[in-house]
């Protein structure tokens, strides 16, 4: 990105299919989550409560999402979550987008799932 960010490879495509300069903001990890969780459970902003994946981690994937939103003038974010749907790791992220689609209303909100379908051609 131009503010230095190494990101997904992915990240590059988007920016070209919306002719549109991107930021670290726009790129968020398992890692960057957990570590901003931690960092505030350990400034005592959750008040010495248990940290737990609902609601500490999917809301924090929700702030994420949303300050995106709010720091530009797009009318529409297209949020990649990557990986197997299957997978431990990324449920809560997919918990976090279920949570966004009640809170600002169904109307606003569209999944896209997309997968790969290997094709052989006969010879």
């Amino acid at each position: 990105t131009e503010d230095g960010a190494e990101t997904d490879l992915d990240l590059g495509h988007y920016e070209r299919f919306i002719d549109e300069n991107l930021t670290r903001a726009s790129n968020v990890t398992t890692g960057q989550v957990y570590a901003s969780v931690i960092a505030k459970e350990r400034r005592g902003d959750y008040l010495g409560g248990t940290i737990q994946v609902i609601p500490h981690i999917t809301n924090e994937i929700k702030e994420r999402i949303s300050r995106v939103a709010k720091q530009t003038t797009a009318e529409v974010v297209i949020v990649e979550v990557g990986g197997t749907v299957g997978d431990i790791e990324g449920l809560p992220f997919l918990e976090a987008i279920r949570q966004m689609r009640r809170e600002v209303g169904r109307q606003n909100v569209l999944y896209i799932h997309v997968t790969l379908l290997p094709y052989i051609g006969s010879t």
